[in-house]
């Protein structure tokens, strides 16, 4: 679907009128005086990506590759136009989930054709925010490449702070002192957080370049601009690196607190065994019933091995009380 379309001349919108879908008459205004167009689409079919791919000599494979998205963040440099691949993403708290899209761009001298897959990061407001802004605007399709890296770096920022406080739950039951049950959300929150890192590490070679001035058609004067969403996503890219250390090391504590608490009980049950078992040594010597066997014929004896049951069993729970094992 086509969801906006617009020409851009000096870091302001032209008022082009006719068909939005014009891309040709489109192209041809933003030729003059140095402007560009602007073409956003989302989840586009095979036959309105190709309309669009034909009016701006799109090279085909990264048409190919825009269509059926799920693609590694690149940037590859074609005759006439780059092509930039980013990976979307939003948290769904309820489930401790990471959801994933894709926005790919095709940048050339006097067009940016924006082409975005799944529910997260919508472009209006970054397409807004440049029009209220002419001094970056004015910077041509870099500065929407800009605006979009930006935003969605923004985004991997908001999805790690919420990562952040699940982590931090986790770490406090994991050494609570009740028994609980956490192995299954953290082998969840890990899988979320590999989700972050494949979308975070491979796109910090091409916001580098963009950074450092190393991609033809972006100017000089758009590197610093890059070098703010450069900063941002290493930063987030180290908090991913310790929020995964944080939880394997929470998981090796949840499995010792475990073994501690298997201990505990093995103790327990010891001590609990123990209470049974001198009795019943007790009751069994006495059961015996051999003819000379001492105090067989004394009339107290019963009540002594009563006595002597009770007394070894009291004896034995003080001693694991004392001993911590009760």
């Amino acid at each position: 679907m086509i969801v906006d379309s617009a020409v851009y001349r000096h870091g302001r919108k032209v008022e082009c009128g006719g068909d939005p879908h014009d891309y040709a008459r489109m192209r041809e205004l933003a030729a003059q005086e140095g402007g560009f167009t602007w073409v956003g689409l989302h989840e586009p079919t095979q036959e309105e990506l190709g309309t669009v791919a034909k009016a701006f000599d799109l090279h085909e494979l990264s048409v190919e590759d825009a269509v059926e998205a799920h693609q590694r963040p690149k940037l590859e440099h074609y005759d006439d136009h780059l092509f930039l691949v980013l990976k979307t993403l939003w948290y769904v708290d309820e489930e401790d989930a990471v959801e994933t899209g894709e926005i790919s761009l095709f940048l050339g001298s006097d067009f940016v054709v924006t082409v975005r897959h799944g529910h997260g990061n919508g472009l209006a407001d970054a397409r807004l925010g440049l029009e209220g802004d002419s001094s970056v605007l004015e910077h041509g399709p870099a500065a929407v490449a800009y605006a979009v890296c930006d935003r969605v770096v923004d985004e991997y920022v908001a999805v790690v702070d919420e990562l952040q406080i699940d982590v931090d739950e986790v770490e406090v039951s994991v050494f609570s002192e009740e028994r609980t049950h956490d192995a299954a959300r953290i082998y969840t929150l890990k899988r979320e957080i590999s989700e972050v890192r494949r979308a975070v590490l491979p796109l910090r070679d091409p916001m580098s370049r963009f950074a450092s001035g190393q991609v033809p058609g972006v100017s000089a004067e758009a590197a610093p601009f890059f070098r703010d969403v450069m900063d941002h996503l290493a930063r987030t890219a180290e908090e991913v690196d310790n929020l995964d250390d944080l939880l394997s090391t929470a998981f090796d504590a949840h499995v010792a607190h475990i073994q501690m608490q298997q201990n505990e009980d093995m103790r327990k049950i010891s001590a609990g065994a123990a209470l049974v078992v001198v009795p019943t040594l007790i009751a069994g010597i006495y059961g015996m019933n051999f003819r000379h066997m001492p105090e067989l014929g004394w009339t107290l004896g019963y009540p002594f091995a009563l006595l002597l049951m009770g007394g070894m069993s009291g004896l034995l729970w003080w001693f694991f009380r004392r001993s911590g094992w009760l």
